[in-house]
């Protein structure tokens, strides 16, 4: 609504191209953009009538930016990510198709309870950092776009059974360009599969007018002609990375709810004007530290450069040495460049310095045994001095253990500590995140969370660094973090049970991967052992529904063990999708 007035553009018709209100349908490639000369052109040879009716264009209003002779309105109209496709797209055409395909298929008494079942499986879906429970499905009555964002990461598992093929895959490559589309970084490779995405999904959206959901079309629809623009945003204007029109209302969250969040509630004016001066403070503050060169370098490097400054004077220390690599600070693997070599040999590439870390919890829980046996026994797993013995073969030396060959017995252990949680930071600029692009969210391996059920999170598991995608990893549920010391040396750890794909390729309607829990030949969970720099990060597990039907006192804790086969949810998250494809 926005662009429309400040462009006086017609509503229903496209503020970026002239294209007739009546062929917004039609899937077309370098669509010509409106300019203000081109307005200006029409607006001397054609009366009022004829500019709304032809054009879409209202002569009664001139733009603010045409007294600004550098500046047009149409070229400066980029994409709004949330409210033409999130909330415009999905929400309020493909959600809306869904239900009223069900209807029309199934009839009103059938259709509401098929609906009845979604809304259960939305509620059934596992917890996950950032993801919003719908405890009581899709039907409330206010939506914000947050929970938009939050139905698109999970809406696909939930309805595939009752859909036809062809909607299922209509709404998976559309929620394949939006993931795309979001991805803070932007290449030809990337743009061109944006356009596949669509060009796909323009073709499998005609089930929805085959199926009389639609069966006018879709030329009324300026939201859905919207995402012709966007390989043409990406190239005029770089990469979205959540881009909204609604500047103020980004504004407002950062001076109006973040300061309201952190006050106490009570008689909070006082206390959000106090955190918004502070914050502005703490950003002066950094401006003139870096002016002042105090935040380049790190304390090492400036340490270093003192004492050499003290031991061989200030003339004898050539400042550009140090800056030139003579004395390297060690690397976060903690292995040094060797003088001379080549820093790309050993694997370094522009961006954060560490890709991924995982780490314990700060304190360790004290209820638990101190010894092997004893803790293998209280988590049902008899075994456990096994397979930490496999593991510190595996630490200890460069070859696995031959199959067939004697686990050797488990050395003695020291300072055998359990934990419920672990932190994992990674690198993730498509999703909110820090300075430097780094995100962390927590790993849960506890027994009771909040009092209630026992919450044990699934991840993420190194299995080969050379593939990409899922194929070089695993995914794994997490039964608890413990660490020991074993030759003097510490060894953070998790006790896995281990999930296997039931297939080499993603499902092909939904494009998820699909696994299973492994069990051994006497039908035992399959465990293992893993130190926590084999962890990447949380993984989001939904379960294969199928034709199940869940009963109304169904629990979401439930889910983990309920069912046989789970998809790996590559939209959880913009991480997930780089990661899980």
């Amino acid at each position: 609504m926005e662009q429309i007035v400040v462009a006086a553009i017609v509503q229903n018709w496209c503020v970026t191209c002239p294209t007739r209100r009546q062929n917004l349908q039609d899937f077309c490639e370098g669509l010509d953009v409106r300019t203000r000369e081109h307005a200006k052109s029409l607006a001397r040879v054609c009366n009022r009538k004829h500019l709304w009716d032809t054009y879409g264009i209202i002569n009664d209003i001139i733009p603010f930016s045409d007294d600004l002779p550098h500046a047009d309105i149409h070229e400066l109209m980029a994409g709004d990510l949330l409210h033409q496709v999130i909330k415009g797209c999905f929400k309020e055409h493909l959600v809306d198709w869904v239900f009223a395909y069900i209807i029309l298929e199934h009839g009103e008494t059938v259709g509401h309870g098929i609906w009845g079942q979604i809304d259960r499986r939305l509620a059934a879906v596992p917890t996950f950092p950032g993801l919003r429970p719908f405890h009581q499905g899709r039907d409330f009555k206010q939506w914000t776009g947050d929970d938009s964002k939050g139905l698109m990461k999970i809406f696909l598992p939930a309805v595939v059974n009752f859909i036809p093929p062809d909607m299922t895959r209509a709404i998976k490559y559309f929620m394949e360009f939006c993931y795309l589309v979001r991805r803070s970084i932007q290449t030809e490779d990337t743009v061109a599969r944006i356009t596949h995405c669509l060009e796909r999904y323009h073709h499998y959206r005609q089930i929805f007018v085959t199926t009389g959901v639609r069966p006018e079309g879709f030329s009324s629809l300026p939201l859905q002609h919207s995402a012709f623009h966007y390989p043409h945003h990406i190239r005029q204007f770089g990469a979205p990375n959540g881009l909204c029109s609604s500047i103020t209302e980004s504004k407002h969250i950062k001076a109006v709810k973040e300061p309201w969040r952190r006050s106490n509630k009570y008689n909070p004016l006082a206390q959000m004007l106090s955190t918004n001066q502070r914050t502005d403070k703490l950003a002066a503050a950094r401006m003139d530290f870096t002016d002042r060169g105090m935040l380049e370098g790190s304390c090492l490097s400036d340490a270093m450069q003192a004492f050499l400054s003290l031991a061989l004077g200030d003339d004898e220390l050539d400042s550009d040495e140090l800056e030139d690599g003579e004395f390297e600070e060690e690397q976060p693997n903690g292995n040094a460049i060797e003088d001379g070599g080549d820093p790309e040999d050993d694997g370094a590439v522009e961006g954060p310095k560490v890709l991924g870390d995982v780490s314990l919890a700060k304190r360790p829980e004290r209820a638990y045994p101190r010894t092997l046996p004893e803790l293998g026994t209280c988590f049902g797993v008899p075994h456990l001095p096994s397979l930490v013995a496999s593991f510190l073969y595996d630490q200890t030396h460069n070859e696995p253990l031959p199959d067939g060959s004697p686990t050797p017995p488990c050395p003695p252990l020291q300072h055998l500590n359990v934990y419920h949680s672990a932190a994992a930071t990674f690198y993730a600029p498509s999703d909110i995140s820090g300075i430097g692009g780094m995100r962390r969210e927590r790993i849960r391996a506890t027994p009771s969370w909040f009092n209630g059920p026992a919450r044990y999170d699934c991840v993420f598991a190194e299995n080969d660094s050379t593939v990409e995608g899922f194929r070089g990893l695993h995914a794994a549920r997490v039964q608890t973090f413990f660490s020991f010391e074993c030759g003097g040396v510490e060894y953070p750890c998790a006790l896995i049970h281990w999930y296997s794909p039931v297939a080499d390729e993603p499902d092909e309607l939904t494009g998820l991967w699909v696994v299973e829990p492994d069990f051994d030949t006497d039908n035992r969970p399959f465990y293992g052992v893993i130190h926590l720099d084999s962890i990447l990060r949380l993984a989001h597990l939904i379960p294969v529904f199928g034709d199940a039907v869940i009963p109304p006192d169904f629990q979401q804790s439930q889910s983990l063990d309920a069912f046989k086969t789970y998809y790996v949810n590559k939209y959880a998250d913009h991480h997930a999708h780089e990661i899980a494809f």
